[in-house]
């Protein structure tokens, strides 16, 4: 593994590709049950241009467990794909999840992310659930190795209508840690639709390099049926 290989790979996650190494751990937008056996969808369109959509479809379960199939697709602000993400999901009763996905980042690679959530707190007005990740980065540039990303955080809803959230990653072969820190707002929300405000602040940090706390705000529309 040769030291170039090791500079053209950090450069291309320093670029468009970085946002790929510290993702939520939960693909699919909270919802107001603890678990549903619904096909849902979600449309989000962020400030700096970018968008994406979700579809999260059950195929097996009962009032307490359901495993779903997720889809997912990213596009830049040229509205050209940006990431494609296909896997499977599990959420309990009780509001634990998991979730098995694989991305295909055009011109860079794929990864493949294994996500867990935990709910240590619920009652009628908080929720707070901890979460973990741990992704495996497979890139197509020619002798670039793979390397894995650890990461975990935190999530606040109050009422199902405010919340926030901050988790931290690393990525030892490149010594990188990523940060976010983000807030919620519950715009309205019926029995099959929902409509969101989102903002966040990420930044990164490399041995000799590192990034400004870069704000970014959106929109998220969730569908049910």
């Amino acid at each position: 593994m040769s030291l170039s290989c090791l500079f053209l790979v950090a450069l291309a996650l320093v670029g468009a590709e970085s946002r790929y190494i510290a993702d939520d751990v939960v693909l699919v937008p909270m919802m107001v049950s603890r678990v549903r056996r619904d096909t849902h969808g979600s449309v989000t369109v962020n400030s700096d241009g970018t968008s994406g959509a979700v579809v999260k479809v059950p195929f097996a379960g009962d009032d307490k467990n359901v495993f779903s199939a997720i889809g997912g697709l990213d596009l830049d602000k040229n509205l050209k794909m940006s990431g494609a993400t296909a896997g499977l999901a599990y959420n309990n009763v009780n509001g634990h999840g998991a979730t098995l996905t694989k991305t295909h980042i055009p011109s860079f690679g794929d990864k493949l992310t294994a996500a867990g959530k935990l709910n240590v707190f619920h009652n009628d007005n908080h929720n707070l659930d901890v979460k973990a990740l741990a992704t495996r980065t497979m890139p197509d540039i020619p002798h670039a190795p793979d390397f894995n990303t650890f990461g975990g955080g935190v999530d606040y809803m109050f009422k199902d209508k405010v919340g926030a959230s901050a988790s931290a990653a690393h990525t030892p072969l490149f010594d990188r840690n990523d940060y976010s820190v983000g807030g919620k707002l519950n715009l309205f929300r019926d029995k099959t639709t929902s409509l969101d405000f989102n903002a966040d602040y990420k930044k990164f940090e490399m041995p000799n390099f590192k990034s400004d706390w870069t704000p970014n705000i959106g929109f998220s529309f969730s569908k049910f049926w």
